[in-house]
């Protein structure tokens, strides 16, 4: 049996080749963690392909069509994207390790260089293309990162029953369509359910969903979906408000532009007076 991740597999699928074989409890333990964004266990096993009459696997294959094995294969989750792409990230990671991702983002960089006229070999740009590689790597350091990593179980039992608010967290990303920084503060807020998150981990998810190609209306529902999915609380909201050099700086190019987008979820979705509390305080009303 080989353990791969499910990205992986779904590129392994070829027709018949592979079946799948997981039982109803081993599903519903990946999904669980495809929903905490914890793509490490989210495995699958396949076994290798009997072309003999009479094997299991054969006869399987026989059974399904190639379509429907396919749309077996996928898991559908509040964030299958960035589940995906982090699967991506770890098949690549186990290719070709750090350095060798350090050393593509390098040549590429190299390549930019020379498109747009650039000597890469004159004095200030001799190390410009390691410089710019290192910076995109942290700029997307959050796909090498999942939410049990962040939490590291820094959950606690509390009978707090008032809403816990965090406000002006700084965020800085990068716009997925244009690979050019977004930047802003967001506001977290919860009502808690007999537990409390500490308050460092929630800007360190904020900064785990930040550090990726985003766009502000995903990153907002992420980070509320997150923080959800950690606590089970009564209620999330999230508040974003960033300006995006790729509106500021190219484009339209309007400077003093701001996007604020919002995610609620339960009661903070639900109950209007709870929603509005919510925006009050956070001084949004």
């Amino acid at each position: 049996m080989l353990r791969y991740s499910v990205s992986h597999v779904l590129k392994l699928m070829d027709g018949q080749n592979n079946l799948i074989s997981e039982n109803e409890e081993t599903k519903a333990e990946r999904l669980e963690h495809f929903r905490r964004n914890d793509t490490s266990k989210s495995l699958v096993f396949v076994s290798p392909y009997d072309s003999r009459p009479n094997s299991p696997s054969h006869q399987g294959s026989e059974l399904k069509k190639e379509d429907n094995l396919s749309s077996e294969m996928v898991i559908k989750t509040k964030d299958a994207s960035a589940s995906e792409v982090m699967d991506k990230q770890r098949d690549l990671d186990a290719t070709i390790g750090e350095k060798g991702r350090l050393n593509r983002l390098i040549d590429a960089y190299s390549i930019i260089l020379t498109s747009v006229g650039e000597d890469v070999n004159r004095e200030g740009l001799l190390k410009t293309p390691e410089r710019a590689a290192k910076a995109m790597l942290y700029f997307t350091k959050g796909y090498k990162e999942c939410l049990d990593e962040v939490l590291n179980h820094a959950i606690f039992n509390e009978n707090h029953e008032e809403m816990v608010i965090v406000k002006d967290i700084e965020m800085y990303s990068m716009c997925e369509h244009h690979m050019v920084p977004f930047m802003g503060k967001v506001t977290v807020g919860y009502l808690p359910n007999g537990k409390v998150i500490g308050l460092s981990k929630i800007a360190r998810i904020v900064e785990l969903y930040s550090r990726r190609l985003q766009v502000q209306e995903r990153l907002t529902r992420q980070i509320a979906e997150a923080l959800d999915a950690a606590l089970d609380p009564k209620g999330v909201g999230v508040v974003i408000e960033a300006a995006h050099m790729c509106m500021v700086t190219r484009g339209v190019q309007k400077v003093n532009a701001s996007t604020v987008t919002m995610a609620m979820l339960g009661e903070l979705e639900k109950n209007p007076k709870m929603h509005r509390d919510f925006m009050t305080l956070i001084g949004k009303h």
